[in-house]
């Protein structure tokens, strides 16, 4: 339906960006929240059309999806207060002292937009991670004008949702080249868009082999850019000796569910779970096997998905030492995917790497261990996440520090007593962790500090008030916290 933008459309749409971002980097950030807010106004407002696009084209049910777009709709919304905010700008001032040998310059640093954007819609929230999500707000905030490649597999909600923000963009006045959308199935489409000259970053989530070719391709060219991609993670979760003596059936409910929520497809899955062996980690598998059997399968995005789970469920579940724990009890029909759990020992996950791969959907594996020791080992095994959990007692995490710094040690975002499924947009979220689930671990892309990652900073030294940008005037105009002199302050110099 939607044909693949050419070499040639792709070099005119990056021109048309790098045009408009000379203009859009200069607006104020009233201006820029205003914009994130429109965008959140026509999407709020949007008719229902959007929605029932998007259920056709993705599977996902109507509720599901009106709560996503509320949560975009929030996104913006309070990714454009943190914008005019301007704490993310980071500055600093360093006022001169021509009384100090030698004397003291005067120094002013803030964050300013590194260019254009290049956003890949992610597959499994057509709203939140896609045309109008987090990287595209994020991008926008920090001044950066946007180009989105929809994903092929929800092309027609993309572009409804571009039609909204190009809406925002001409009803404010904004240079053209500030939002734009193209279309894309093949590699070369994202390859051209990644390498050529005037994207400055890209932002992406989705599968390891997708954000390492982008990252790649960003790091063959002449000039290097950032690519900030959200690859995937299996979120290892520890069932710790002393909670789990107190209640490993009700640990084991409560994650029949997290693995099963959404058909497995977030990529905050507990697809791992770790105790050890005895009578209450038996209890736990047991149960787990049982609430699996009761949940009947569900549709996935898109017959690309469910065909690479059962593959990749089958790789895992024919490995040696692997055990079938249970399997939905029911049927599947055509696309859907079946929950499974299956179970082997801490030696069999240490020896054998393709237990540490994602099965992206209702998936998990339990690995049995011998004693602590070896769950010690297995976390030092474990590569980069963007969860871990510990289901542990006060006195499981005080008992046992070398394996809480270990866990420490593999992600971004450390959950004591929950479930990973479920990311708060907030200012103390960190979505990212070390590689391979992410390329850039000192970067989120949940919450406002989200920003940062398209923005560079930059030092203005010894120029006079009048001739600086706004954030750095020694009046302090815009009323923004600022540090002077190493204390934090909104008084003016």
């Amino acid at each position: 339906m939607y044909k693949d933008a050419t070499v040639a459309e792709i070099n005119d749409v990056m021109e048309k960006a790098w045009k408009a971002f000379h203009q859009f980097r200069k607006l104020s950030l009233k201006q820029r929240a205003g914009l994130m807010r429109a965008i959140a106004t026509g999407l709020e407002n949007a008719p229902d059309e959007l929605i029932h696009t998007a259920m056709r084209e993705t599977n996902l049910p109507e509720a599901r999806l009106r709560n996503e777009k509320g949560r975009t709709v929030f996104q913006l919304t309070s990714y454009a207060d943190a914008c005019e905010k301007g704490e993310w700008l980071e500055i600093s001032i360093d006022t001169a002292n021509a009384e100090r040998t030698p004397p003291k310059p005067d120094i002013r640093k803030m964050l300013v937009p590194l260019g254009p954007v290049v956003v890949f819609g992610a597959s499994n929230f057509p709203f939140a991670y896609s045309t109008a999500g987090g990287d595209t707000a994020t991008a926008l905030a920090a001044g950066c004008p946007v180009i989105v490649k929809a994903h092929p597999a929800h092309a027609g909600t993309s572009e409804f949702v571009a039609g909204i923000i190009n809406e925002a963009v001409k009803k404010l006045n904004l240079p053209d080249g500030t939002f734009t959308h193209v279309h894309g199935a093949a590699f070369e489409v994202g390859k051209a868009l990644v390498t050529h000259p005037y994207t400055k970053a890209v932002g992406f989530t989705g599968s390891y082999l997708g954000g390492k070719a982008l990252f790649d391709w960003a790091n063959e060219r002449k000039e290097p850019i950032p690519v900030f991609a959200e690859m995937g993670s299996i979120n290892p979760v520890w069932l710790m000796p002393g909670k789990m003596e107190q209640s490993a059936a009700d640990i084991a409910k409560m994650y029949a569910g997290s693995i099963t929520l959404g058909v497995g497809q977030f990529c905050t899955n507990p697809g791992l779970l770790i105790g050890i062996e005895g009578e209450a980690l038996q209890t736990f598998i047991n149960t787990l096997g049982e609430e699996i059997k009761k949940i009947a399968p569900g549709t996935m995005l898109h017959p690309g998905i469910a065909k690479a789970y059962g593959e990749n469920k089958a790789k895992a579940l024919s490995q040696q030492e692997v055990a079938t724990v249970a399997e939905s009890a029911t049927a599947p029909a055509a696309n859907q995917g079946v929950p499974a759990i299956a179970s082997a020992t801490g030696q069999a996950f240490l020896n054998n790497p393709v237990l540490h791969q994602e099965v992206f959907g209702p998936y998990s594996i339990v690995i049995r261990c011998a004693d602590l020791a070896e769950m010690l080992q297995v976390a030092e095994k474990i590569e980069g996440q963007l969860t871990a959990t510990m289901m542990a007692t006060e006195q499981d995490i005080l008992d046992n520090e070398a394996l809480v710094d270990a866990v420490k040690n593999i992600c971004g975002r450390f959950i004591l007593n929950s479930v990973p499924t479920g990311v708060e947009v907030a200012l103390s979220m960190q979505h990212g962790g070390p590689f391979p689930a992410t390329t850039d671990s000192r970067f989120t892309s949940v919450g406002a500090d989200g920003i940062k990652r398209f923005a560079r900073p930059v030092s203005f030294q010894g120029w006079p008030d009048s001739l600086l940008p706004e954030e750095l005037k020694s009046s302090n105009p815009l009323g923004i916290w600022r540090t002077v002199n190493n204390e934090m302050t909104k008084n003016a110099l």
